[in-house]
């Protein structure tokens, strides 16, 4: 590859920095929840967050007291100040149900979140317009402008919702209402569904379980796989005449299904599916009454389980590298589900490392992925060029940054669930694969210049290594905790120098699941 560095380029779209997930609102009320935060803001450049629960009773938001409605936005004013005074803007999820607004009994998670339909959906949208209302007054309109509602997680999926796709429908439709009479300029979406899938079991009202093809066929690429619910949704929208600002909705390269015998198992797609989703999606948005809406996948990561002990690994961060890349011109934003493992879905974390979705552990330890979230945030605007496991670009100060990754040309498959404790999937995964050579030139760059080239690879960055040779300690010591977080910081380093005619030749190798950053120092 040769590159003229002053030659044209085109915009970069950064999507991986858009916006990230966490668990849920109250988490965020935790000292170490925030200083996590604060750390994936400062080196992963997120803007926007989005969470459960917010509307959760331990946020205490909604009560009726005595025949009367009770609003209380202290704890959520606490968690949005502390947000907005580290640079990052809320992606609001309204979910779940306040009890007292509650019509069914059905809960999700340790923390008991109320996965029911409103018994007054008048009530549900005066909660919404007055916490919106209250938004403006706290922060200003021209700030709340900025920010993006979207209405409810997942309600295809009966854990979520115990309600029908009407009923949903409805709830998009009070809620959207109510905030645009706020102001027109405020912006809602929707229904967040979850990953596609290869048959007809959303089709209906509420999921058909007979209808499951994921684990009686072999090739699971030879199935046609569609987004849940999208084409309904533009359709009622169009009908009612509602406004729609973005669509939303969860791509994860999984899909968990019945296995003929009453259990649920999950299977992982091919390495590009994610991509293959995507241009689904564009295509039906296309086609729609709303062509122009923005794309915002709101969950996404290799699996859906916080339990999955490759997201520890090495090579959970060359799949986050390969597929930001691949889609970055394609949508607004692919949100990393989650940036922390202060996360209780399913109750605390049992050890250190458990698997757990976050990009950084229970202790701030940084994972792989961690990585990849920073390399990525610090490409430059401007792509120059690209191929596969390559992208050179320039940054608006002049400054040259490549990224490069090493996704096994024979893997072809996403990167492989391993359920915890058993990290041996994840391990056998992470020693697939050869070294992949790379030889770039850049032209027109300054004479002398210095350049480094950062790694991650098998032997540096991956610190559940480190941690399985102390003895995987379920809580370390502090310690311990240092020295985990040294080493996850210890990248391998190379230097590269542009010779006297501001020609920089770049030859060199990196291990499978390995990615890099190319840097000026200055």
């Amino acid at each position: 590859m040769n590159i003229n560095f002053q030659g044209k380029s085109k915009p970069l779209n950064h999507i991986w920095s858009a916006c990230v997930g966490a668990g849920r609102a109250n988490e965020g009320l935790r000292a170490d929840w925030q200083s996590h935060l604060f750390k994936a803001v400062k080196h992963g450049g997120f803007r926007y967050l989005r969470f459960h629960g917010l509307l959760h009773d331990d946020m205490h938001v909604y009560k009726i007291v005595d025949g009367q409605e009770v609003f209380n936005f202290q704890y959520v004013d606490a968690l949005f100040d502390a947000m907005l005074d580290q640079g990052i803007r809320p992606f609001v999820e309204f979910g779940f149900m306040p009890i007292d607004l509650a019509s069914t009994e059905r809960t999700q998670f340790w923390w008991k979140g109320n996965i029911s339909p409103p018994n007054d959906y008048a009530k549900w949208a005066n909660l919404i317009s007055k916490l919106v209302e209250h938004w403006t007054q706290r922060y200003g309109l021209e700030e709340v402008k900025n920010w993006y509602f979207e209405v409810w997680n997942e309600p295809n999926l009966s854990a979520f919702w115990d309600g029908t796709k009407e009923q949903y429908f409805r709830l998009y439709q009070v809620s959207v209402a109510a905030i645009k009479a706020i102001d027109d300029r405020l912006r809602v979406g929707g229904p967040a569904t979850s990953n596609f899938v290869p048959d007809a079991r959303f089709d209906g009202e509420l999921e058909d379980i007979s209808t499951h093809l994921t684990l009686v066929t072999e090739d699971l690429d030879s199935l046609e796989w569609k987004g849940v619910w999208i084409e309904d949704f533009l359709a009622f929208c169009e009908r009612k005449k509602l406004p729609v600002d973005f669509i939303s909705t969860h791509p994860y390269p999984t899909d968990f299904a019945l296995d003929g015998h009453g259990e649920f198992q999950g299977r992982s797609r091919h390495a590009s599916s994610t991509r293959d989703d995507i241009e689904w999606l564009k295509r039906v948005i296309a086609s729609s009454a709303y062509p122009d809406v923005e794309i915002h996948l709101t969950e996404w990561s290799s699996s859906p389980s916080s339990r999955d002990c490759s997201h520890d690994y090495l090579p959970a961060a060359a799949y986050v590298v390969k597929t930001n890349l691949e889609v970055s011109n394609l949508i607004d934003s692919l949100s990393y589900w989650v940036f922390t493992d202060v996360f209780e879905e399913v109750g605390a974390g049992p050890a250190a490392f458990h698997g757990g979705f976050g990009m950084l552990n229970l202790q701030g330890i940084p994972k792989p992925t961690f990585h990849a979230y920073s390399f990525l945030n610090q490409l430059g605007e401007h792509e120059l060029a690209r191929s596969e496991g390559t992208v050179i670009t320039r940054t608006d100060n002049g400054e040259l940054r490549g990224l490069f990754y090493n996704y096994p040309e024979d893997y072809k498959g996403t990167v492989p669930m391993s359920v915890y404790p058993d990290q041996t999937v994840a391990q056998t995964a992470q020693s697939f694969g050869s070294s992949r050579s790379f030889n770039v030139v850049v032209e027109q760059v300054t004479p002398g210049a210095q350049y480094v080239l950062r790694t991650v690879d098998r032997d540096h960055g991956v610190a559940v290594q480190l941690w399985n040779e102390m003895g995987s300690p379920n809580s370390p010591s502090r310690e311990q905790t240092e020295q985990l977080i040294a080493y996850a910081d210890q990248l391998n380093e190379r230097q590269f120098t542009a010779d006297s005619n501001g020609r920089l030749t770049l030859d060199f190798n990196i291990g499978p699941w390995a990615i890099a950053l190319l840097s000026e120092e200055v």
